[in-house]
C-alpha cells in the first residue's frame, strides 16, 4: 500500500559507528588496519502519516472512549458545565448556553466533513471547492466559539472535551508518525507496539530517555498534528507557512 504523508522533515541522529583506517609501512609495504568508534550525524526522515478512514473512525472512537472515562471520573464535559453555570444564573444564559451548544456541534461537524474530504484520493474540482468553503466556515465558527468560550477559559481547559482532544492528538501522533533512515527501503513506525497500549508505553520509555532526537520529534510532530487536526493545513507548503507564522508569533 502507497504510504501517504501530511509532512516530513528531517533530523539529525548523532550515532557512534565504526571507522575504519588503513597506514602503509613505506619500508615494508606492510599494512595496518586500525578500529575505532566515532560519533557521527545520521539524517533521518521523519515522516507524518495521512491518516486513513479505518484510523479516522479509530481515533473517533478513541475520543468517545476517553470522554466516557472522564465523565465517570466526574469529569465534566464543556456543555455540562456551560448548563451548570446557566442554571446557578453564571456565566452564560440560556440564550447563550443555546448558542454555545449550537456552535460547539457545528464545529465537530464542519471538521469531521473536512477530514472525510480530505482523505479522498483524488478529489474533483468540486470535491476541493467545497474543502476550501468548510475551512473558512470552520475559521468563521471558531471565531464565534473562542468569544463565547472567552470569560470561562480557564475552566474548560479542565473539561472532559479538552482532556479527550489531548489524549486523542497523543493518539494519532502514536499511529501516524513514521522515520526512515538511509538504509530503510520504506518508513516504519517510530512508536513500537500492536495496539494503543504498547504504543503508549514505547512513548512514555521515550519521555524518560530524553534523547534530543526525540524531542525535537515530538514537538514538531505534535505541532503539526494540532494544525492538522484544527484544519489551519493539509499540505507540506501550509504546514511550512503556519509553522514559520508560529515561530514569529503571528498566530
Amino acid at each position: 500500500m502507497e504510504f501517504k504523508k501530511l509532512y516530513q522533515f528531517t533530523v539529525d541522529d548523532e550515532r557512534e559507528i565504526e571507522k575504519e583506517s588503513k597506514r602503509t609501512n613505506k619500508k615494508t609495504g606492510d599494512v595496518t588496519i586500525t578500529k575505532k568508534m566515532v560519533k557521527k550525524k545520521v539524517p533521518i526522515e521523519v515522516k507524518i502519516k495521512k491518516p486513513s478512514r479505518r484510523q479516522l473512525e479509530e481515533a473517533e472512537l478513541q475520543y468517545s472512549i476517553e470522554v466516557s472515562n472522564c465523565v465517570k471520573k466526574g469529569i465534566l464535559t464543556k456543555a455540562m458545565l456551560a448548563k451548570k453555570y446557566a442554571d446557578t444564573g453564571g456565566a452564560f444564559s440560556e440564550d447563550g448556553l443555546e448558542l454555545y451548544g449550537d456552535l460547539y456541534k457545528k464545529i465537530f461537524e464542519l471538521q469531521n466533513e473536512y477530514t472525510r474530504l480530505d482523505t479522498i484520493e483524488k478529489p474533483t474540482s468540486k470535491q476541493k471547492e467545497q474543502m476550501e468553503k468548510v475551512k473558512s466556515e470552520i475559521v468563521k465558527v471558531k471565531r464565534e466559539l473562542v468569544e463565547v468560550e472567552s470569560g470561562l477559559q480557564n475552566l474548560f481547559e479542565h473539561t472532559a472535551d479538552v482532556r479527550a482532544q489531548n489524549k486523542l492528538l497523543l493518539w494519532y501522533t502514536l499511529h501516524l508518525t513514521y522515520i526512515q533512515s538511509e538504509d530503510d527501503e520504506n518508513p516504519y513506525e517510530y512508536f513500537k507496539g500492536g495496539d494503543y497500549d504498547e504504543k503508549l508505553e514505547d512513548y512514555y520509555q521515550k519521555e524518560e530517555a530524553e534523547s534530543e532526537v526525540y524531542n525535537q520529534i515530538i514537538k514538531k510532530v505534535s505541532t503539526v498534528l494540532a494544525f492538522w487536526f484544527f484544519n489551519q493545513a493539509s499540505s507540506q507548503k501550509e504546514f511550512e507557512e503556519i509553522i514559520e507564522k508560529s515561530e514569529k508569533g503571528e498566530l
